[in-house]
């Protein structure tokens, strides 16, 4: 179960480079409006602190200028300490002087300090007065009224729209920033998921030029993440390996069973034979004989065509002399074809033709060509085997002067000519030769004899 929910997850990735892109612009536009959120929070406190320093400079030096006088408290209002405050914009400006709980002058009803201020250490704070946003500032001090002390507070404040504004401009330069940033976050996101992927890409690649033929394990400097997934890979090649090790050994221990135990059934069958004189018994031990025949041939010629197909996914090229191959191949099927009082001639083969190719998928293609030119020649008959090189090519023709190629005579796997359905055979005969030809990256061809019969050309590149 957890096996194929994984499936199904991976199935629901269509595209991991739009996966990439998609995070890092979704993850870029998540960092924009995290920009603009700070800088709009530095600006407000910058201009705030700046304002600060402003007010509690201001409310100080008002503070200052609070002298007792015979007659009470005398107030000096400075021209700089206003300039200095116009000087930060258009804004409002509040005052109040407080002598224990009555307001003396300026502004009745200003909010008061979260907490008492003392010794002329200004306090700030924030608050709403006449339905204007105040930055206030507050010092303290005690002052000689009527030969006793009394608190004096000194109470400055001043909107913040000025401030408000500076901050929000520098915010909105930096959302324009960020914008402008997050227009190239796209072509960004591309480059850096192309650059993400192209090591998965090459890979594939380097697999993909392999072939199916090769079972190496695969070596190809990988970055660290990727190395799961070679080994991975390089594991599951072994194992295909395994098991096509075992399909070859499974291929020739087939081949021992079943051709051994039909070569003992047909000797019994032709020793019943020889012992018998009764015709109808003759007759079925013939017959005996022929099925034996037919399926020791097809048993023959389907673990052939296995093995080719088995060999062609497992091709080794390597160098060897195809007329000396040839050679053997016809001396092999020379007594088939004296009992058929068939002459056989060969041109070509005492000069060595080196080729690269696999010998036991030659020697079963040669052995399927000159078997049928043996089985479909006339009797008395000649069979003709010529090698020769033309074009890069090494091209051996055998031809015979049997019944020629019927007009459905096709290639196809089990799939004979119309004009030999007397003549035992499977039909995987041309189908191997014309399989172990591709392999080689040959061509394989039939062609009729204008005299009568057949010419089979295999043709070889030559390295």
């Amino acid at each position: 179960m957890r096996a194929l929910r994984a499936l199904v997850g991976a199935g629901q990735i269509k595209s991991l480079r739009r996966r990439l892109v998609w995070q890092f612009v979704v993850l870029s536009a998540l960092l924009v409006a995290g920009l603009f959120v700070t800088v709009r929070w530095v600006a407000e406190s910058a201009s705030r602190a700046s304002q600060d320093a402003v007010l509690g400079a201001a409310v100080t030096a008002i503070a200052e200028g609070v002298r007792s006088v015979d007659d009470g408290l005398e107030l000096d209002l400075p021209y700089a300490t206003f300039s200095m405050l116009g000087a930060m914009g258009d804004e409002r400006i509040f005052y109040s002087l407080r002598v224990g709980a009555d307001v003396v002058t300026g502004y009745e009803g200003l909010p008061p300090p979260p907490a008492p201020p003392t010794d002329l250490a200004p306090v700030f704070w924030a608050a709403t007065h006449q339905g204007a946003q105040l930055r206030l500032a507050a010092v303290a001090r005690p002052m000689l009224v009527d030969a006793r002390a009394v608190p004096v507070m000194v109470t400055l404040g001043q909107t913040r729209r000025g401030q408000a504004a500076i901050a929000r401009e520098t915010a909105m330069g930096a959302a324009w920033v960020a914008l402008a940033f997050l227009a190239l976050v796209l072509p960004v996101a591309l480059l850096a998921a192309e650059a993400v992927l192209s090591p998965v890409r090459r890979l594939a690649e380097v697999v993909a030029r392999r072939g199916p033929r090769d079972l190496s394990p695969v070596r190809y400097p990988t970055p660290r993440e990727l190395t799961p997934l070679l080994r991975a890979l390089n594991g599951l090649i072994a194992r295909l390996r395994g098991a096509l090790d075992l399909a070859e050994t499974f291929i020739f221990e087939a081949a021992h069973r079943i051709r051994t135990p039909l070569s003992l059934v047909r000797t019994e069958a032709e020793l019943a034979l020889a012992e018998t004189s009764d015709p109808a018994a003759r007759t079925r031990l013939r017959r005996m004989v022929r099925a034996i025949d037919d399926s020791s041939r097809s048993a023959s010629q389907i673990l052939d065509h296995a093995m080719v197909m088995y060999r062609s996914d497992q091709f080794e090229a390597e160098m060897l002399d195809l007329a000396a191959l040839a050679a053997s191949v016809l001396r092999a099927v020379e007594p088939l074809a004296d009992l058929r009082d068939l002459r056989v001639t060969s041109a070509g083969l005492g000069r060595p033709c080196h080729l690269r190719g696999d010998q036991r998928m030659l020697e079963i293609a040669l052995r399927n060509i000159l078997d049928n030119a043996v089985k479909y020649a006339r009797s008395e008959g000649t069979v003709h085997l010529a090698l020769h090189e033309a074009d890069r090519q090494a091209v051996l023709a055998v031809c015979d002067d049997g019944r020629g190629i019927a007009g459905d005579a096709l290639t196809g796997r089990f799939r004979r000519g119309s004009n030999v359905e007397d003549v035992a055979g499977s039909g995987l005969g041309l189908t191997i030769v014309t399989e172990v030809a591709a392999a080689h990256r040959g061509r394989f061809s039939l062609t009729p004899r204008p005299e009568g019969g057949t010419c089979a050309t295999l043709s070889l590149p030559l390295p």
